[in-house]
């Protein structure tokens, strides 16, 4: 009889539990990253540079009188390198160019979370600066290359979606690859 009384009351407590079904989380989409292959600039700009094969280059749409400023097109992941070229001479000074990019990055600290930024030389004796944002900001990768004396070349990463980075991480970082052998092979023409 006890027997009987423990399997009735165990039996009764299990089938008096309900199950309570939640729908999983979204997930994140699986991101297939191509081999980084590179190709060489052509055209009649005043800067040479090898761009990933991955990206196609446009003319910049924000400025359309700006001939020199164009855009690396990630369509495949959503994103744009945008790069704006200014020539040094009695109208636009190295230091005006320079505090224009640094302003540019210093307006996202208000979302950034940090901000890291990096002084490298070129192979081709240029001076580079790298500025990594962190947060939820809408760029997360900017950088200049100059010879400060006759050449200004900026770049700033884009995403065209509202994700947040740290499910973009895969890809920002395979970009900023791209955009570190970009500034490493980045010539001006005389």
């Amino acid at each position: 009889m006890k027997r009987f009384l423990a399997f009735l009351i165990v039996g009764s407590l299990l089938s008096a539990c309900e199950k309570n079904w939640l729908p999983k989380p979204p997930g994140y989409n699986r991101i297939d990253l191509p081999p980084h292959e590179f190709q060489e600039l052509e055209n009649n700009y005043p800067y040479q540079l090898e761009y990933s094969q991955h990206s196609l280059v446009e003319p910049d749409s924000f400025n359309l009188s700006e001939k020199t400023w164009i855009n690396l097109n990630y369509r495949d992941f959503g994103a744009k390198v945008h790069l704006t070229y200014k020539s040094i001479d009695g109208e636009t000074d190295f230091k005006t160019l320079s505090n224009d990019a640094f302003k540019l990055t210093a307006k996202h600290q208000m979302k950034a979370y940090g901000i890291e930024e990096g002084v490298i030389l070129t192979p081709n004796g240029y001076t580079g600066v790298v500025a990594e944002l962190t947060g939820e900001v809408p760029t997360q990768f900017q950088f200049f290359v100059t010879d400060s004396t006759d050449h200004f070349l900026r770049g700033a990463l884009y995403f065209n979606t509202a994700m947040k980075n740290d499910s973009l991480a895969p890809v920002i970082e395979y970009i900023k690859i791209d955009i570190t052998h970009l500034m490493n092979t980045v010539k001006f023409k005389e």
